[in-house]
């Protein structure tokens, strides 16, 4: 007679694990189901989109025809397109002028509403509404305030006697009054940031400096400013990326003109895509403009590494 087989026994321990790893399952079944749509809306709108433009630089495509592939080509005429380089360099002095006026005044307005004024509550609303304005809603009320004709501007102007001015017709005057219009809307931003940062310097170390003997101007310098770094850093890198990217008041306002003055490289590759429609060439553009991007974004983290490196030992 055969020797009946021993019965298969399964330990406590093993249940509690056997049990966990369904729920795990189950739990990641669950949060999958709920991120799938997130995810595919991202892969839809996002990485597909981005790696498609990758691909479509190496060609020669107009959205209409069948591409064929050109390899470095388009690149390789960017280099020598003189309307690209005037994209740049008006890209390059719209931000040269933009990125440090926006953060010199943005800073000098904050510390100014971050003292006990009367109304600074409305003083302070007053600067952030233009920011929560859009773009195209600041390119359509510029343009009838700065109109050279019928504009609200040089009524102003001629009732102060000065002669009449024609802004967006002006290519000497557009590209300027592109970055006045700017910083009436973004100086917002700026006031918000350094406010919330201006509440967060070391309250004893203002008090110290001031039993040293500092006065306002040493505890500005030696204090607050030295606190402030990081948002600074911040605020470089977000109004750098802002700068170059500028598309909304240039398309609204001037569409690149006069004469090219307003051109900057967002537009340039609009144009270049569905007004010249070659949308390699344009595509072409637009990855010059991200690897600068990442180029300013990977630089300005470094600094801002060190810096806080710096101010940690500097604490210790």
């Amino acid at each position: 007679m055969s020797p009946l087989p021993t019965p298969i026994t399964i330990s406590g321990h093993e249940l509690r694990q056997r049990a966990r790893r369904q729920a795990r399952r189950r739990e990641s079944a669950t949060a999958w189901s709920f991120i799938s749509p997130a995810v595919l809306i991202i892969l839809g709108l996002s990485i597909v989109p981005t790696v498609w433009s990758f691909l479509l630089s190496f060609r020669a495509d107009n959205l209409v025809t069948p591409s064929r592939w050109v390899g470095l080509d388009n690149y390789h005429a960017l280099t020598k397109d003189p309307h690209f380089g005037e994209a740049v360099r008006n890209t390059l002095v719209y931000t040269a002028l933009y990125v440090p006026l926006s953060i010199v005044l943005g800073l000098g307005l904050a510390l100014v509403l971050n003292r006990r004024i009367r109304l600074v509550g409305l003083y302070r609303t007053l600067f952030v509404v233009p920011f929560v304005i859009s773009a195209t809603a600041q390119g359509t009320l510029f343009s009838f305030i700065l109109d050279p004709q019928f504009g609200a501007a040089n009524a102003v102007l001629h009732w102060f006697g000065v002669s009449p001015q024609k802004f967006f017709t002006d290519p000497a005057q557009a590209l300027l009054v592109l970055v006045a219009i700017s910083l009436w809307s973004g100086l917002g931003f700026c006031v918000v940031v350094y406010l919330a940062a201006l509440q967060d310097v070391p309250q004893h170390l203002i008090e110290a400096a001031r039993l040293d003997g500092a006065g306002r101007w040493h505890l500005l310098r030696h204090v607050t400013l030295p606190t402030l770094t990081p948002v600074s850093v911040f605020l470089v890198l977000w109004q750098t990326i802002n700068a170059l990217q500028v598309f909304d008041l240039v398309y609204v306002t001037t569409k690149g003109g006069p004469l090219g003055a307003t051109t900057v490289i967002v537009y340039f590759i609009w144009e270049q895509a569905f007004k010249n429609f070659t949308a390699g060439y344009g595509a072409a553009a637009a990855y010059v403009l991200a690897v600068a991007l990442f180029v300013i974004a990977a630089g300005l983290r470094v600094v801002r590494g060190r810096e806080r490196n710096r101010l940690e030992g500097a604490t210790r």
